[in-house]
Formats: C-alpha cells, sequence, structure tokens
C-alpha cells in the first residue's frame, strides 16, 4: 500500500519556565493510504501535539514527518497553511463553522483559499454536501441546523478539497449518543470510498469504530493494534 504518512523519530519539546516538557519521545508512526486511525490516550499522553504535527498545526522539535511524499518537518508557517488547505481536511469537536455563512458558504471556505473560481466552488460544496445528506440545507445558516447536522456541514467542508486525509479530532464530543452514532457511520463510508480518516478521541466506543487503534502515554505510542 501507498505509505501516506511517515513520522520518523518525531519529538515535540517545550519550555515552561526553567522546565523542559518533553511532550512527544521518538516516535515512529506509519500510515497507508485508506486507513481508517484512531489516535487514544488520557490528558498528558500527548496525542493532541501528535495530532498538531500530522496536522500541520505545528513542527516536531526533532524528528521528520513526510506528508504524501512532501517532507513538512521544517516548512514555514504559510508553506504549513498552503499544505493543510491541501492535504488535510479538519473536523472538530466544536464544528467551527462561521455563524452568518450558510452551510454551503462554509463548505466552500477552503476552496476560497485555494483560489478555486465561484461556479466552481458553488459546485464542489453542494455535491460535498449531497455526500453527507444535507443538500437540502444549503442556504441554513449553523444556527438553523440541529448539532448533527452542523457536525456534517463540518465534515462536508474537510472533504470538499478531495484532500489526502481526514482529521477528526473528537468529532462526537458535542453531540449525544444517537446523533453520535449517524457521525460515526459518515466516516465509515468516507472511509470506504477511499478516504484516509486519522480519528482523535478518548472514547473507546468511537476509536472501535476505527480498523487500527493507536494509545499513546507519556509521549511515547504504548500500542498500536489492527482491530
Amino acid at each position: 500500500m501507498d505509505v501516506i504518512i511517515k513520522c520518523e523519530n518525531i519529538a515535540k519539546h517545550y519550555e515552561m519556565g526553567t522546565q523542559l516538557v518533553k511532550a512527544l519521545q521518538k516516535i515512529d508512526l506509519t500510515i497507508n493510504k485508506g486507513e481508517y486511525v484512531a489516535i487514544m490516550g488520557a490528558s498528558g499522553s500527548g496525542k493532541s501535539t501528535l495530532m498538531n504535527i500530522l496536522g500541520c498545526l505545528d513542527t516536531p522539535t526533532l524528528g521528520s514527518y513526510t506528508l504524501n511524499n512532501n517532507n513538512v518537518s521544517e516548512l514555514e508557517d504559510d508553506q504549513l497553511a498552503e499544505i493543510r488547505n491541501i492535504e488535510i481536511g479538519f473536523v472538530f469537536q466544536t464544528f467551527n463553522l462561521l455563524p452568518r455563512y450558510t452551510a454551503i458558504e462554509n463548505v466552500m471556505l477552503p476552496l476560497v483559499y485555494a483560489g478555486v473560481k465561484k461556479q466552481q466552488r458553488i459546485k464542489h460544496a453542494a455535491k460535498a454536501l449531497m455526500k453527507v445528506g444535507l443538500s437540502d440545507r444549503e442556504e441554513h445558516k449553523p444556527n438553523e441546523l440541529s448539532g448533527g447536522q452542523r457536525q456534517r456541514v463540518a465534515v462536508a467542508r474537510a472533504l470538499v478539497n478531495n484532500p489526502s486525509i481526514i482529521l477528526a479530532d473528537e468529532p462526537t464530543g458535542n453531540l449525544d449518543s444517537k446523533t453520535s452514532v449517524d457521525i460515526m457511520k459518515l466516516f465509515n463510508e468516507i472511509n470506504k470510498q477511499g478516504n484516509t480518516v486519522i480519528l482523535v478521541t478518548h472514547e473507546e466506543e468511537i476509536a472501535r469504530h476505527a480498523k487500527r487503534i493507536i494509545r499513546l502515554k507519556d509521549g511515547l505510542i504504548e500500542h498500536d493494534i489492527l482491530t
């Protein structure tokens, strides 16, 4: 299989006063195209730090990170922003939708940053909303949508650029149990269509939807198992 993510000897250190905090220590990780991976760990385990590096929101202190054949370990902020927009679709716990924008306008945002022409933006955004079952909600604003519908809009926004990976950070954290099940079914379908999905969660029930679970402890990979 094609390797889409390769981390070699990744470490992340922070200085807090006179103390050096080693959030990640010597992480070696390979994820293949089309995998569905859950990253788990208690608070302080390093999972958020690893997510930030995988999502090109941060760079490692040591080691190399290759994303889709691009070495992104030492890129500048503007280069990281460009890579993020092309390669990664983000889904967050808090949805991160702009309240004054309609569903389709929210979904179009990554295409605006990518310089796609308006008619193409509308076409691609409408297709993404159709994929998540919200064709009839294109003109609704976030406050006119349920929590589950808002998260579906966020998923459509993540898909609209056809990114290399979908990176979901606690995507069901603000949803009730029934809606959480529906959203996880949606991620399952997205993965079946060939998308690489990386899910960051602390919930065992949510992680079990993935086909591989990576558990972190004290900045190290404690377990890496196929489900």
